[in-house]
Parts: structure tokens; C-alpha cells; sequence
């Protein structure tokens, strides 16, 4: 215990991602990117949604047939819902995915 004490000896880190730990401007605009890119996702899902929520009112209304509105309700609208989701969250986690690997430093399967 009172000996020397011994060299850490850190792993190496890739320059991408100490500028992100660091908060360079560099760095920062790596993050932004990310945080765009997520933005976009969003508000795509939200604009895709957006479209038959603001649709079906008028739909109905020109139906005047509560039956088919109710099934319209029950059973159309979660499958686009789902649909909707699923594509959200695999173009988010590819988003995150594409970004760790610019951290790493590592190139997208398939390049030379």
C-alpha cells in the first residue's frame, strides 16, 4: 500500500467521441445532427398520423353511417397506429445506430 502507485492506462478513445465528451463545437454538432435527424423522424411519424386524424372527421361526415364509423374507429385506425410506431422506432434506432458508429469510427457494413 505505500508502494508507487501504478500508471492507469486508459483505453483508447477515438477523436469523434472525446469531442463529444469534451462539448467542442465539433462535438456539438455531432449531437445537433443526431437530435435532427430524430427531429425529422418525428415529425414525419407526426405528419403521417396528422393526415388521417384530420381526414376522418370529413369522412364521417359524408358516411352518416354509425356502424361503419365505429369499425372505422375500432379496428382501422391501430393497424395504421402500429404501422406508424414500428416505423418510427426503427428509423430512430437506426438514427442511433448510424450515429454510434460515427462515434466508434467504424464504417457502415457494406463499404470498402
Amino acid at each position: 500500500m505505500t508502494g508507487e502507485p501504478r500508471r492507469v492506462h486508459r483505453l483508447p478513445r477515438h477523436r469523434t467521441q472525446w469531442e463529444i465528451d469534451e462539448q467542442t463545437t465539433l462535438g456539438a454538432a455531432y449531437v445537433r445532427s443526431l437530435m435532427r435527424s430524430q427531429l425529422r423522424a418525428g415529425i414525419a411519424a407526426f405528419a403521417v398520423l396528422a393526415l388521417p386524424v384530420v381526414t376522418l372527421p370529413l369522412f364521417f361526415a359524408a358516411l352518416r353511417n354509425a356502424t361503419v364509423v365505429w369499425v372505422v374507429l375500432g379496428f382501422g385506425c391501430y393497424p395504421l397506429l402500429v404501422l406508424i410506431a414500428w416505423w418510427y422506432v426503427r428509423r430512430a434506432e437506426r438514427n442511433e445506430r448510424d450515429f454510434a458508429r460515427l462515434v466508434r469510427g467504424t464504417d457502415p457494413p457494406g463499404t470498402p
